[in-house]
């Protein structure tokens, strides 16, 4: 019953997901998009959790922040809200994760978080607004508060229909959590 009633209150607090709502089994997963462990589940793992289980139905990915890596973690996190107006979130995950330079070296500084969203497209002079306004500000900094109260000390942090994994894991331990979720 605690892992439903956890699992409910991460999903109605999740903003982004891939995959049916339908799903049988919901990972939210807890990250910073300077974390370079955060950047190989997402370039290594996520892609193969996707082609199993995300693609057929099975599964459904959420994405929370937990920025505490510093203030380009912060600016990242804001700026991939920002993306997330113009319906831009998950290619703007995408791109911070593959291009991340060490914490705070000046990959995620403002200017450079606006020349990616220019580089994908995006309404620059929105974005730009929105991101030098602080308008996620509060949502970034709520997010992480309130996964530090729920115990989240490090990223990546999961939550497996109710079940912690910490760390980036390699997929054969997602697939043995998702197949026990799924009752194989």
């Amino acid at each position: 019953a605690d892992a439903a009633a956890l699992m409910t209150a991460l999903v109605q607090n999740t903003r982004h997901f891939i995959g049916s709502a339908d799903a049988p089994v919901t990972i939210i997963e807890f990250a910073d998009f300077q974390c370079p462990y955060c950047g190989r589940w997402a370039q290594d793992t996520y892609p193969q959790i996707d082609g199993a289980y995300i693609a057929s139905g099975q599964v459904r990915v959420g994405y929370q922040h937990f920025a505490f890596l510093g203030d380009e973690s912060f600016w990242a996190a804001e700026a991939s809200e920002c993306a997330a107006d113009q319906d831009a979130f998950w290619a703007y995950h995408d791109y911070l994760f593959a291009n991340q330079s060490g914490e705070n070296q000046g990959a995620f500084t403002k200017d450079k978080l606006k020349i990616l969203a220019a580089n994908l497209g995006l309404d620059t002079a929105a974005f730009n607004s929105c991101l030098e306004n602080g308008t996620y500000r509060a949502l970034v900094t709520g997010q992480t508060q309130a996964a530090q109260q729920l115990g989240v000390r490090s990223t990546p942090t999961f939550v497996i229909n109710g079940r912690p994994v910490l760390g980036a894991q390699p997929y054969n331990v997602f697939k043995q959590y998702i197949g026990e979720a799924l009752g194989n």
